[in-house]
């Protein structure tokens, strides 16, 4: 473990929790939440509102999703929470197999809720990978906390570490495979990293099998109208298959 830990400090990641404390809740969790602007880029948005992410970090949500499928023999659950409505998290979302993509929600809680609700899973078994302001009701709550860097705001990052909301400070920002680092990390802490590199350079039965539950997986999505969070569907969105 000693290893693992200089190997991100080096790289330049902050552990704010003891690498051991992480590994432990790590134990429990059972879904994966992102955030999306900030998180899988660095924000900017196109004239559509859209903002893109990294086949990087693509691959390193699937990778974690897989390290706990070999681990727990069963799919974590996993969903997107946006502050805005974002054409390419929706594609990311339908193209990854999410269980879930939030949008439009600046109330970001609800959304947790939500997922908690239909999940039956209690706060401490969700792992949150979020950046900025609008995910400290979350980050207040969940199980473990994965703040993205963005060097650009050194005293919300030292506020975080102060007040406890993070467990885990990235060594690189959104637009630099932070999520990738990330994933890596706690696949690491999955203790199972050379395995699952192992079976998916085979693609041998076992990730097969993961792979063939994953693509049975349609997400939900959801919005807030009139401070409810409603299942809205493709044709509303505005993209479909």
């Amino acid at each position: 473990m000693l290893d693992l830990k200089n190997i991100y400090i080096e790289l330049g990641g902050t552990f704010v929790t003891p690498i051991e404390r992480m590994q432990d809740r790590l134990k429990h969790v059972k879904a994966f939440v992102f955030d999306w602007d900030g998180v899988f880029n660095d924000g900017r948005k196109d004239a559509g509102g859209s903002s893109n992410f990294s086949e990087v970090d693509s691959m390193g949500t699937n990778l974690l999703r897989y390290a706990y499928f070999l681990r727990k023999k069963q799919l974590p659950i996993t969903a997107i929470i946006s502050g805005e409505k974002n054409e390419t998290a929706f594609y990311f979302s339908e193209r990854e197999c999410f269980n879930y993509s939030f949008y439009k929600i600046a109330n970001k809680k609800l959304a947790f809720e939500k997922i908690c609700e239909k999940e039956n899973l209690h706060p401490h078994e969700i792992a949150y990978f979020f950046d900025d302001v609008l995910d400290l009701p979350i980050a207040e709550i969940c199980g473990l906390r994965v703040m993205v860097n963005q060097k650009s705001n050194p005293l919300f990052a030292e506020y975080c570490k102060d007040a406890h909301l993070v467990d885990y400070l990235t060594a690189y920002s959104g637009n630099r495979f932070a999520v990738r680092e990330a994933c890596e990390l706690l696949m690491a802490l999955n203790g199972n990293y050379a395995e699952v590199m192992h079976s998916r350079t085979k693609y041998d039965e076992h990730y097969t099998q993961y792979i063939t539950q994953r693509r049975n997986i349609k997400p939900d999505f959801y919005t807030l109208k009139d401070n409810v969070i409603e299942q809205t569907n493709n044709s509303i969105i505005g993209f479909g298959k």
